[in-house]
C-alpha cells in the first residue's frame, strides 16, 4: 500500500489501529510474530577469521611445502614452514579482529527508546518492540526506528540525509499526497533510520524490520558480491607463476641429475629439496606484515582497516565516488553574504557553528546596518549555540544556528524584550517575533523570499537578487522587520524589507588540498550527493572538482542515459564529475559503470542508502558518524569523516604495496641466485654447493628477518606523484622481472665464480661451502639496501630512516660469525669458522652488488627523464 497517498483513516483502518494505539493483546500477538530488527551480516569469530586466512594460493603452496618436506625427511625445514604459516595467519587474524572490534564499538549500542501509545496510554517501548499499528510520539532528537505515517505534526523538520543524502532537513506535514511522490518528497512519511530536528509529530507505524526502507537495502546489501582486493588477484596470478615456475626448475634439474647417471631415487629427493629451498616461504608473512604495520599508520591517521587486503587496495583507487555533506563540506549552515535592501553587500568570513570570522563591507557598505540585520536574526531565533569547556555546543535548526553564529561574530548584544514568537511552520514557511525596543512594539519576520515579501513591498530587485544567489547554489533567507500596533499576524499590513542572507555548506579546505593531490596522483574524483544541482555545482567549483555545469548529471538525467544501454550510459556517466539527486540505485550504477570503464572505484559514504554502492565498490569507505549498516558494509572507516583521512589512507596503501614489491625483489632475486648457482656447479660436474639444512639456514637468516624489516620502509617521496597501477599488473611486473633478474644474475655470477675457483683447486667441500655461506649472508644483506628503494639511490634514503634494516644485516651477520665459531652449531650447519682476512675479502666482494644495482637505477632515471 502508497500509504503516502492515502487518508489517514484509511491507513488506520489498513493497519488495524486507532489514534489511541493499539490494545495490549493486540500488540502481544504482533511482538510475537517478528520483531523490529534490520538484519545484519553474520558477526565472525576469532576462529572463523583464523580459518580463512588459509584460504589463499599461497598458502596452499606453502602446506605442499610442508608436505614434501616430511615426505623427504627434512622435518626441520617442515616445522619451521608450520611455525611461518601460523604466525602468518595469526598476524592477519588478530589484525582482522581489531579492527571488526574497533567497528563494532563505533556502531550505536544505545538502545532506542520510542514514545508509544497503547490502549489509549502513553508508555515507552525499545525500538526492537515496535509493531506496524503502534501509534508513536516524536520530538525534537528523537531517532525515528521505524516508516510511519503522520497523524498530526507541528513544527516538525526531520533529517533524512542517511536515507536520501539530502543535507537540508525536511518540513513535514500531514497532508495526502499523489501517488507517484518518489520517497524524497513523501513529506507525511517519516522512515526508520532517521533523526526529528524540531518540532513534534503523532504517526501510525505502517512497516518494520526488513519492511522499512531501511531493511529493504540492508537486505539488498547482503545479496551483493564482495569485490576481490586487487592485492588478492595479484597474489593468486603470483601463486600460479611461482608454482609454474617452481615446477619449470624441478623439471630442468630432474633431466640434468638423470643424464648425469644419478639413481632415480636420489634424483627425486634433490629435486624435491631444490624446490622446498626454491619456495620464498617468508614472502605470505612478509606481506602480512606489511599490510599490517600500514593499516596500524592508518589507524593513528584515523582510517580503520576491516580487511588487511584492504589496505593496498585503497592504494589502488583510480576513482573516489565521494559524498558531499560532512566529508567534503563541514555539514554546517554558514552565511557566507548578506545583501541589504539598498543593495549593500557584505562578505562573511569562517566557517561553521562558532565565531570565528568576520562581516567584510564591500564598497564602503555601513557595517552597522549589517548589525541590525544580525540582530534581528538573532532574536527571531530558536537555537542554541554556546560554547562549553572549549568546544561549541549547537542544537535546533541549522539556519537558526548560523544566523547564531553570524551574532556572535558581530558581537550582538543581548538586549530584547520579547512579548511574543511564532514559531517556524512547514506551512507558514517563515518564523516571526514581537518584541519591545523603546518602549515601541515590533514585529520582525524571517523565511522564505516570497513569504516575507507578503508581509513588506515586492519589488523584481529582490527577486533578481535571490535568483542570482540560488543560481550560485546559495540558500537564501529573507528578513523584514517593523513597528507594529499588535501581535496579531493577520493585522501585519506593510514591514520593511530588510535584506537577504546567503547560506552554503561550507568546504572543508583540508579537502580542496586532498582533491588536488588526488589530481596530481592521477585519481579522479567525483561527488554523489542528495543535494540541488545548483548547490552541488557551487560546492564542487570551489573545491576544483569542475568548472563547468556540464559537468554535472542529475538523477533524470541518469534515468534518461540508464534507458539508453549500458554503452551510452557508460559514455555518459565517464565524462561527468558531479551527480545531483542522486538515488541508492543510481549511486549503485553509477559505481558499476565506473567498474565497467576499468576503473578501480572507491566509494565513500554514511547512510544507509550509501550501503548498496560501498558493497559493490572495489573499497568501500564509510564514515565514522555514519549509520551501522553503512559501518558494517564497508572495507574501512573514516572516524573523523574526513576527505584528507581518506588520502593519507591511498598513501599508506601504495607504500604497502611499494613495501611489498620490495620484500618480492628481495626474496625473489636471492632464491633466484640460489637455484641458478645449483643448477650450474650441477651443469658443471660439481658437487651440490648447499646441502639442505645450509640452504634452509640462509632463509632463516638472510630472508626471515631482512624481508620484514623492508615492510617497515616509509616509502618514496614521489609516491603520490606515480599513476594508480592497474589492478590487472601482475605482481611480476616487467620492471621487478628485470630487477630480479640483475640482481639474481649478478648474485648467481659472483658466488658462482668464488666457488668455480674453489672446485678447481680442490679446496675442501666443508670449507668451501662455508666460504659460500658467508659470501650468500654479505651478498643478501647488502642486497636489502638496494632493495629499499626501486628508483632511488641507496645514498639519497637515509640511512637510519628505517633502523630495523640495520639491526637484522648487524644481527644475521653476526649471527653466521658465531655459529660458524661454535662447535655444536658449526657441526649441525656443517660448516667451519673462516679466518678475519678471508671475512673481510669475502664482505668488500659483496658490495659489488651495489654497484651494479646503483648502475641500474642511474640509467634507468635517465630513460625515465
Amino acid at each position: 500500500m502508497n500509504y503516502h497517498s492515502v487518508k489517514i483513516e484509511d491507513v488506520l483502518k489498513k493497519v488495524n489501529s486507532s489514534k489511541s494505539g493499539l490494545t495490549f493483546d493486540e500488540y502481544k500477538k504482533r511482538i510475537d510474530a517478528s520483531k523490529n530488527i534490520i538484519p545484519s551480516g553474520k558477526e565472525k569469530s576469532f576462529f572463523d577469521i583464523f580459518i580463512s586466512e588459509f584460504n589463499n594460493p599461497m598458502d596452499y603452496i606453502l602446506i605442499l611445502t610442508v608436505i614434501l618436506s616430511f615426505i623427504i625427511g627434512e622435518k626441520i625445514d617442515a616445522i619451521v614452514l608450520t611455525i611461518i604459516i601460523l604466525i602468518d595467519a595469526l598476524v592477519g587474524t588478530i589484525e582482522e579482529y581489531r579492527a571488526n572490534a574497533t567497528a563494532k564499538s563505533l556502531s550505536n549500542m544505545v538502545k532506542v527508546m520510542t514514545r508509544v501509545l497503547r490502549n489509549g496510554k502513553e508508555q515507552e517501548a525499545e525500538a526492537s518492540n515496535l509493531v506496524v499499528g503502534d501509534i508513536i510520539l516524536l520530538e525534537s532528537g528523537d531517532k525515528i526506528s521505524a516508516d510511519a505515517r503522520i497523524i498530526e505534526c507541528h513544527n516538525f523538520q526531520v533529517d533524512e540525509s542517511a536515507l536520501t543524502g539530502e543535507s537540508v532537513s525536511v518540513e513535514k506535514h500531514n497532508k495526502v499526497l499523489k501517488e507517484n511522490t518518489i520517497l524524497a518528497d513523501r513529506k507525511n512519511m517519516i522512515y526508520a533510520g532517521t533523526n526529528v530536528i524540531s518540532g513534534r509529530c503523532t504517526a501510525v507505524i505502517v512497516n518494520t524490520g526488513i519492511d522499512t526502507e531501511i531493511g529493504k537495502i540492508a537486505v539488498n546489501v547482503t545479496e551483493t558480491k564482495e569485490e576481490k582486493s586487487p592485492l588478492t588477484i595479484r597474489m593468486e596470478k603470483f601463486s600460479k607463476q611461482i608454482s609454474v615456475f617452481i615446477i619449470g626448475i624441478a623439471i630442468i634439474v630432474f633431466a640434468i641429475l638423470m643424464l648425469s647417471g644419478n639413481s632415480l631415487s636420489e634424483v627425486i629427493l634433490n629435486v624435491i629439496a631444490l624446490s622446498v629451498s626454491a619456495m620464498p616461504e617468508g614472502l605470505a608473512l612478509a606481506f602480512t606484515m606489511a599490510l599490517t604495520i600500514a593499516s596500524r599508520k592508518m589507524s593513528k591517521k584515523n582510517v580503520i582497516v576491516k580487511k588487511l587486503n584492504s589496505v593496498e587496495s585503497l592504494g589502488s583507487c583510480t576513482v573516489i565516488a565521494s559524498d558531499k555533506t560532512g566529508t567534503l563540506t563541514v555539514n554546517e549552515q554558514t552565511i557566507e553574504k548578506i545583501i541589504l535592501k539598498d543593495g549593500s553587500t557584505f562578505n562573511v568570513t569562517g566557517s561553521g557553528y562558532n565565531d570565528v570570522g568576520d562581516v567584510i563591507p564591500l564598497d564602503k557598505a555601513d557595517i552597522n546596518k549589517a548589525y541590525k540585520f544580525a540582530y534581528l536574526g538573532y532574536i527571531n531565533n530558536e537555537a542554541h549555540l554556546e560554547k562549553q569547556n572549549g568546544e561549541w555546543e549547537a542544537f535546533g535548526d541549522s539556519i537558526d544556528i548560523a544566523f547564531l553564529s553570524l551574532a556572535k561574530k558581530m558581537k550582538v548584544k543581548n538586549d530584547e524584550i520579547i512579548i511574543e514568537r511564532v514559531s517556524y511552520e512547514s506551512e507558514n514557511q517563515y518564523s516571526a517575533v514581537f518584541y519591545k525596543k523603546n518602549n515601541k512594539l515590533y514585529c520582525t519576520i524571517k523565511g522564505s523570499l516570497e513569504k516575507v515579501m507578503a508581509f513588506s513591498e515586492e519589488t523584481e530587485l529582490y527577486k533578481k537578487q535571490n535568483k542570482d544567489l540560488t543560481s550560485k547554489g546559495y540558500r537564501v533567507i529573507a528578513i523584514a522587520n517593523g513597528e507594529v500596533k499588535g501581535t496579531n499576524i493577520s493585522d501585519i499590513k506593510k514591514l520593511d524589507f530588510i535584506g537577504l542572507a546567503a547560506f552554503i555548506d561550507p568546504i572543508r579546505i583540508d579537502a580542496k588540498k586532498s582533491i588536488e593531490e588526488c589530481i596530481k596522483s592521477g585519481i579522479k574524483v567525483v561527488m554523489i550527493t542528495g543535494d540541488h544541482p545548483l548547490t552541488a555545482f557551487a560546492i564542487s567549483r570551489k573545491l576544483g572538482l569542475c568548472t563547468d555545469f556540464d559537468e554535472v548529471a542529475t538523477s533524470i538525467d541518469i534515468a534518461k542515459y540508464r534507458d539508453l544501454g549500458e554503452k551510452e550510459f557508460d559514455e555518459f556517466i565517464k565524462n561527468k564529475k558531479v551527480f545531483s539527486r542522486v538515488t541508492p540505485t543510481d549511486k549503485l550504477d553509477i559505481v558499476n559503470s565506473y567498474k565497467r570503464n576499468g576503473e578501480f572505484v572507491a566509494v565513500t559514504g554514511d547512510g544507509v542508502n550509501d550501503a548498496p554502492a560501498l558493497k559493490s565498490a572495489n573499497i568501500g569507505i564509510s564514515m565514522g558518524s555514519g549509520t551501522d549498516v553503512s559501518k558494517e558494509t564497508s572495507s574501512m572507516i573514516i572516524i573523523d569523516d574526513k576527505f584528507t583521512s581518506i588520502v593519507e589512507g591511498i598513501k599508506e596503501g601504495r607504500i604497502a604495496y611499494s613495501n611489498i614489491r620490495k620484500i618480492t625483489l628481495f626474496l625473489l632475486s636471492c632464491g633466484f641466485a640460489e637455484i641458478a648457482f645449483f643448477i650450474l656447479s650441477i651443469i658443471f660436474g660439481y658437487k651440490i654447493p648447499l646441502v639442505a639444512i645450509q640452504l634452509l639456514w640462509l632463509n632463516l637468516v638472510t630472508d626471515g628477518l631482512q624481508d620484514i624489516s623492508l615492510s617497515f620502509e616509509d616509502g618514496d617521496e614521489s609516491i603520490m606523484l606515480d599513476k594508480p597501477r592497474s589492478t590487472k599488473e601482475s605482481l611480476f611486473s616487467k620492471d621487478l622481472i628485470i630487477e630480479i633478474l640483475i640482481l639474481g644474475i649478478s648474485i648467481t655470477l659472483i658466488v658462482f665464480i668464488v666457488w668455480d675457483n674453489m672446485m678447481r683447486h680442490n679446496v675442501d667441500i666443508n670449507y668451501a661451502r662455508s666460504v659460500i655461506m658467508m659470501l650468500m649472508v654479505f651478498i643478501q644483506n647488502v642486497n636489502v639496501l638496494n632493495c629499499r628503494s626501486e628508483k632511488k639511490s641507496i645514498f639519497t634514503k637515509h640511512l637510519f630512516s628505517n633502523p630495523l634494516v640495520f639491526i637484522t644485516i648487524t644481527g644475521s651477520i653476526l649471527l653466521q660469525v658465531l655459529f660458524s665459531n661454535i662447535p655444536i652449531t658449526a657441526t649441525a650447519l656443517k660448516i667451519v669458522p673462516l679466518n678475519f682476512i678471508t671475512t673481510i675479502n669475502l664482505f668488500l666482494l659483496s658490495l659489488v652488488i651495489i654497484v651494479i644495482f646503483e648502475v641500474y637505477k642511474l640509467i634507468r632515471s635517465l630513460l625515465d627523464s
